[in-house]
Protein backbone atom coordinates (compact mmCIF):
# COMPACT_ATOMS: atom_id res chain seq x y z
CA UNK A 1 0.00 0.00 0.00
CA UNK A 2 1.27 3.26 -0.96
CA UNK A 3 2.10 5.72 1.68
CA UNK A 4 0.94 8.46 -0.65
CA UNK A 5 -2.60 7.50 0.93
CA UNK A 6 -2.22 8.88 3.85
CA UNK A 7 -1.38 12.50 2.78
CA UNK A 8 -3.97 14.74 4.19
CA UNK A 9 -5.47 17.54 3.31
CA UNK A 10 -6.58 21.00 5.62
CA UNK A 11 -9.76 21.20 3.12
CA UNK A 12 -12.63 19.10 3.78
CA UNK A 13 -16.20 18.73 4.95
CA UNK A 14 -18.55 15.70 7.12
CA UNK A 15 -22.38 15.39 8.48
CA UNK A 16 -23.39 13.10 10.69
CA UNK A 17 -27.02 12.95 12.09
CA UNK A 18 -28.57 11.18 15.46
CA UNK A 19 -31.27 11.58 17.75
CA UNK A 20 -31.75 10.78 21.33
CA UNK A 21 -35.29 10.24 22.81
CA UNK A 22 -37.60 12.93 21.09
CA UNK A 23 -34.89 14.81 20.22
CA UNK A 24 -32.89 14.91 16.34
CA UNK A 25 -29.48 16.87 15.90
CA UNK A 26 -27.13 16.94 13.18
CA UNK A 27 -23.59 17.89 13.61
CA UNK A 28 -21.80 20.22 10.14
CA UNK A 29 -17.97 20.14 10.15
CA UNK A 30 -15.85 22.30 8.24
CA UNK A 31 -11.93 22.29 7.14
CA UNK A 32 -10.01 25.02 5.54
CA UNK A 33 -6.53 25.54 5.57
CA UNK A 34 -4.63 27.25 8.52
CA UNK A 35 -0.95 28.37 9.65
CA UNK A 36 -1.94 25.72 13.56
CA UNK A 37 -5.06 24.22 14.39
CA UNK A 38 -8.14 26.26 15.27
CA UNK A 39 -10.90 25.22 16.48
CA UNK A 40 -14.43 26.39 16.61
CA UNK A 41 -17.58 24.85 18.22
CA UNK A 42 -21.31 25.59 17.90
CA UNK A 43 -22.90 24.10 20.66
CA UNK A 44 -26.35 24.56 22.13
CA UNK A 45 -27.61 25.68 25.64
CA UNK A 46 -27.48 22.90 28.02
CA UNK A 47 -24.43 20.91 26.25
CA UNK A 48 -21.63 23.39 26.88
CA UNK A 49 -19.89 20.66 29.03
CA UNK A 50 -19.03 19.05 25.96
CA UNK A 51 -16.59 21.96 24.80
CA UNK A 52 -13.53 20.83 26.32
CA UNK A 53 -13.81 16.92 25.27
CA UNK A 54 -14.85 17.82 21.86
CA UNK A 55 -11.62 19.82 21.31
CA UNK A 56 -9.62 17.34 22.64
CA UNK A 57 -11.29 14.57 19.93
CA UNK A 58 -10.00 17.16 17.05
CA UNK A 59 -6.56 17.97 18.62
CA UNK A 60 -6.01 14.08 18.46
CA UNK A 61 -7.10 14.06 14.97
CA UNK A 62 -5.49 16.57 13.00
CA UNK A 63 -2.72 18.76 13.63
CA UNK A 64 -3.34 21.68 11.23
CA UNK A 65 -6.66 23.09 10.06
CA UNK A 66 -9.29 26.17 10.96
CA UNK A 67 -11.69 23.63 12.31
CA UNK A 68 -15.55 24.38 12.58
CA UNK A 69 -18.29 22.22 13.70
CA UNK A 70 -21.87 23.41 14.35
CA UNK A 71 -24.68 21.74 15.94
CA UNK A 72 -28.18 21.95 15.14
CA UNK A 73 -30.50 20.24 17.62
CA UNK A 74 -34.76 19.82 16.52
CA UNK A 75 -37.16 18.53 19.55
CA UNK A 76 -40.74 16.97 18.86
CA UNK A 77 -43.83 18.87 19.90
CA UNK A 78 -45.66 17.71 22.35
CA UNK A 79 -49.30 17.27 22.60
CA UNK A 80 -50.43 21.42 22.23
CA UNK A 81 -53.22 21.37 23.60
CA UNK A 82 -54.71 20.49 27.23
CA UNK A 83 -58.48 21.27 28.77
CA UNK A 84 -58.56 23.05 31.99
CA UNK A 85 -60.68 21.21 33.80
CA UNK A 86 -61.66 23.27 37.25
CA UNK A 87 -62.35 25.97 34.22
CA UNK A 88 -64.33 23.69 32.18
CA UNK A 89 -66.59 23.43 35.31
CA UNK A 90 -67.16 26.79 36.49
CA UNK A 91 -67.76 27.74 32.78
CA UNK A 92 -70.55 24.62 32.36
CA UNK A 93 -71.75 25.53 35.83
CA UNK A 94 -72.74 28.91 34.39
CA UNK A 95 -74.21 27.88 31.48
CA UNK A 96 -76.11 25.46 33.00
CA UNK A 97 -77.58 28.29 35.87
CA UNK A 98 -77.97 30.84 32.73
CA UNK A 99 -80.22 28.00 30.61
CA UNK A 100 -81.96 27.51 34.31
CA UNK A 101 -83.14 30.90 34.73
CA UNK A 102 -84.15 31.43 30.83
CA UNK A 103 -87.17 28.81 30.47
CA UNK A 104 -86.79 27.46 26.92
CA UNK A 105 -83.14 28.07 26.22
CA UNK A 106 -81.05 25.22 25.05
CA UNK A 107 -78.17 23.21 27.06
CA UNK A 108 -75.16 24.08 26.44
CA UNK A 109 -73.20 22.59 23.69
CA UNK A 110 -70.19 20.75 25.13
CA UNK A 111 -67.94 22.52 22.00
CA UNK A 112 -69.09 25.82 22.64
CA UNK A 113 -68.22 25.28 26.38
CA UNK A 114 -64.55 24.49 25.12
CA UNK A 115 -64.14 27.64 23.22
CA UNK A 116 -64.80 29.85 25.72
CA UNK A 117 -61.81 31.46 26.82
CA UNK A 118 -59.29 29.92 29.31
CA UNK A 119 -60.95 26.13 29.09
CA UNK A 120 -58.58 25.30 26.92
CA UNK A 121 -54.98 25.86 27.06
CA UNK A 122 -51.58 25.05 25.82
CA UNK A 123 -49.94 21.74 27.18
CA UNK A 124 -46.93 22.22 29.49
CA UNK A 125 -43.47 21.01 27.79
CA UNK A 126 -42.22 18.24 30.39
CA UNK A 127 -39.26 19.29 31.75
CA UNK A 128 -36.30 17.21 30.75
CA UNK A 129 -34.80 14.66 33.50
CA UNK A 130 -31.47 14.79 34.09
CA UNK A 131 -30.67 10.83 32.47
CA UNK A 132 -32.36 12.50 29.33
CA UNK A 133 -29.74 15.26 29.46
CA UNK A 134 -27.22 13.09 29.90
CA UNK A 135 -28.75 10.40 27.22
CA UNK A 136 -28.71 13.64 24.82
CA UNK A 137 -24.79 14.42 25.51
CA UNK A 138 -23.73 10.93 25.18
CA UNK A 139 -25.34 11.02 21.63
CA UNK A 140 -24.51 14.26 20.68
CA UNK A 141 -20.63 13.36 21.48
CA UNK A 142 -20.78 9.65 19.69
CA UNK A 143 -22.15 11.59 16.73
CA UNK A 144 -19.55 14.27 16.97
CA UNK A 145 -16.83 11.55 16.58
CA UNK A 146 -18.42 9.74 14.05
CA UNK A 147 -18.07 13.39 11.93
CA UNK A 148 -15.04 13.56 12.80
CA UNK A 149 -14.09 10.16 10.89
CA UNK A 150 -16.14 11.45 7.80
CA UNK A 151 -13.88 14.63 7.94
CA UNK A 152 -10.33 12.79 8.33
CA UNK A 153 -11.60 10.46 5.11
CA UNK A 154 -12.47 13.62 3.40
CA UNK A 155 -9.28 15.05 3.67
CA UNK A 156 -7.46 12.08 3.29
CA UNK A 157 -9.44 11.98 0.04
CA UNK A 158 -8.27 15.53 -0.85
CA UNK A 159 -5.02 14.44 0.04
CA UNK A 160 -4.66 12.00 -2.70
CA UNK A 161 -5.45 14.48 -5.04
CA UNK A 162 -2.69 16.93 -3.56
CA UNK A 163 -0.01 13.87 -3.71
CA UNK A 164 -0.63 13.40 -7.45
CA UNK A 165 -0.39 17.12 -8.23
CA UNK A 166 2.95 17.71 -6.05
CA UNK A 167 4.31 14.52 -7.51
CA UNK A 168 3.79 15.73 -10.72
CA UNK A 169 5.07 19.24 -9.51
CA UNK A 170 8.23 17.69 -8.83
CA UNK A 171 8.83 16.39 -11.56
CA UNK A 172 8.60 19.12 -13.54
CA UNK A 173 11.21 20.62 -11.39
CA UNK A 174 13.34 17.88 -11.71
CA UNK A 175 13.30 17.89 -15.27
CA UNK A 176 14.06 21.77 -15.63
CA UNK A 177 17.08 21.12 -12.93
CA UNK A 178 18.25 18.64 -15.70
CA UNK A 179 17.93 21.63 -18.36
CA UNK A 180 19.78 24.24 -16.04
CA UNK A 181 22.69 21.39 -15.61
CA UNK A 182 23.16 20.72 -19.28
CA UNK A 183 22.89 24.86 -19.97
CA UNK A 184 25.30 25.46 -17.08
CA UNK A 185 28.07 23.63 -18.36
CA UNK A 186 28.63 25.86 -21.52
CA UNK A 187 29.19 29.22 -19.60
CA UNK A 188 33.11 28.47 -19.16
CA UNK A 189 33.38 28.37 -23.27
CA UNK A 190 30.85 30.94 -23.38
CA UNK A 191 32.82 33.67 -20.97
CA UNK A 192 35.83 32.63 -23.15
CA UNK A 193 34.61 33.41 -26.18
CA UNK A 194 32.97 36.74 -24.84
CA UNK A 195 36.67 38.17 -23.25
CA UNK A 196 38.29 37.25 -26.12
CA UNK A 197 35.48 39.22 -28.27
CA UNK A 198 35.53 42.16 -25.93
CA UNK A 199 39.69 42.39 -25.86
CA UNK A 200 39.92 42.09 -29.59
CA UNK A 201 37.32 44.53 -30.28
CA UNK A 202 38.98 46.90 -27.41
CA UNK A 203 42.68 46.47 -28.86
CA UNK A 204 41.26 46.73 -32.34
CA UNK A 205 42.74 43.16 -33.44
CA UNK A 206 43.76 39.54 -32.10
CA UNK A 207 44.62 40.28 -28.27
CA UNK A 208 47.95 40.21 -27.32
CA UNK A 209 47.29 39.07 -23.91
CA UNK A 210 49.32 35.60 -22.68
CA UNK A 211 46.95 32.81 -22.75
CA UNK A 212 47.07 32.28 -19.29
CA UNK A 213 46.18 35.66 -18.39
CA UNK A 214 42.96 34.69 -20.31
CA UNK A 215 42.62 31.30 -18.81
CA UNK A 216 42.51 33.14 -15.58
CA UNK A 217 40.06 36.23 -16.41
CA UNK A 218 37.78 33.28 -17.68
CA UNK A 219 38.30 31.48 -14.59
CA UNK A 220 37.64 34.48 -12.39
CA UNK A 221 33.98 35.20 -14.65
CA UNK A 222 33.28 30.94 -14.12
CA UNK A 223 33.73 31.10 -10.30
CA UNK A 224 31.64 34.06 -9.83
CA UNK A 225 28.69 31.96 -12.21
CA UNK A 226 29.15 28.90 -10.93
CA UNK A 227 25.74 27.41 -10.47
CA UNK A 228 26.48 23.70 -9.92
CA UNK A 229 26.40 24.16 -5.94
CA UNK A 230 22.39 25.92 -6.34
CA UNK A 231 22.15 22.94 -8.37
CA UNK A 232 23.01 20.15 -6.35
CA UNK A 233 21.39 21.53 -3.57
CA UNK A 234 18.14 21.64 -5.54
CA UNK A 235 18.49 18.25 -6.49
CA UNK A 236 18.91 17.06 -2.30
CA UNK A 237 15.74 19.31 -1.76
CA UNK A 238 13.77 17.62 -4.62
CA UNK A 239 14.75 13.96 -3.26
CA UNK A 240 13.69 15.58 0.28
CA UNK A 241 9.95 16.83 -0.93
CA UNK A 242 9.84 13.14 -2.43
CA UNK A 243 10.70 11.52 0.67
CA UNK A 244 8.31 14.09 2.51
CA UNK A 245 5.17 13.13 0.59
CA UNK A 246 5.85 9.65 0.85
CA UNK A 247 5.87 9.98 4.77
CA UNK A 248 2.93 11.25 4.41
CA UNK A 249 1.68 12.16 7.63
CA UNK A 250 1.54 15.84 9.08
CA UNK A 251 4.62 16.66 6.75
CA UNK A 252 2.45 20.08 5.48
CA UNK A 253 5.02 22.40 7.60
CA UNK A 254 8.31 21.08 6.98
CA UNK A 255 6.81 20.97 2.87
CA UNK A 256 6.64 24.98 3.79
CA UNK A 257 9.48 25.44 5.15
CA UNK A 258 11.84 23.35 2.08
CA UNK A 259 9.75 25.95 -0.40
CA UNK A 260 11.57 28.33 0.63
CA UNK A 261 15.04 26.68 0.05
CA UNK A 262 13.77 25.95 -3.37
CA UNK A 263 13.64 29.49 -4.02
CA UNK A 264 16.65 30.25 -2.96
CA UNK A 265 17.88 28.29 -5.42
CA UNK A 266 16.12 29.28 -8.19
CA UNK A 267 16.57 32.98 -7.20
CA UNK A 268 20.59 32.68 -7.05
CA UNK A 269 20.56 30.25 -10.42
CA UNK A 270 18.58 33.43 -12.07
CA UNK A 271 21.18 36.44 -10.71
CA UNK A 272 24.17 33.60 -11.64
CA UNK A 273 22.83 33.19 -15.19
CA UNK A 274 25.35 34.06 -18.23
CA UNK A 275 23.17 33.37 -20.90
CA UNK A 276 19.39 34.11 -21.93
CA UNK A 277 18.29 29.85 -22.21
CA UNK A 278 19.70 29.98 -18.35
CA UNK A 279 17.99 32.72 -17.33
CA UNK A 280 14.50 31.45 -19.04
CA UNK A 281 15.29 28.14 -17.26
CA UNK A 282 15.63 29.59 -14.08
CA UNK A 283 12.60 31.68 -14.35
CA UNK A 284 10.30 28.64 -15.25
CA UNK A 285 12.09 27.19 -12.11
CA UNK A 286 10.50 30.00 -9.92
CA UNK A 287 7.34 29.36 -11.90
CA UNK A 288 7.22 25.86 -11.47
CA UNK A 289 8.32 26.04 -7.67
CA UNK A 290 5.41 29.13 -6.99
CA UNK A 291 2.80 26.51 -7.84
CA UNK A 292 4.18 23.47 -6.07
CA UNK A 293 4.23 25.95 -3.16
CA UNK A 294 0.40 26.64 -3.21
CA UNK A 295 -0.34 23.30 -3.28
CA UNK A 296 1.95 22.66 -0.05
CA UNK A 297 -0.12 25.32 1.58
CA UNK A 298 -2.80 23.05 1.62
CA UNK A 299 -1.21 19.86 2.98
CA UNK A 300 -1.72 19.35 6.77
Amino acid sequence: MSKEKFLASMTGFARAQGEAGNTGFVWELRSVNGRGLDVKLRLVSGLDALELPLREAVAKCFKRGNISATLSIKREAAASVAVDAVALERAKALALALAASMPGAPVPRAELLLGLPGVMRGAQAQEESEEERLALAEAVRAVFMHGLEGLAASRQAEGEKLAAITSANLREIALLREAAVLEAAKQPELHRARLAAQLAELIGGTPNLPEERIAQEVALLATKSDVREELDRLAAHIEAAKALLAEGVAVGRKLDFLMQEFNREANTLCSKSATVPLTNIGLALKAAIEQLREQVQNIE
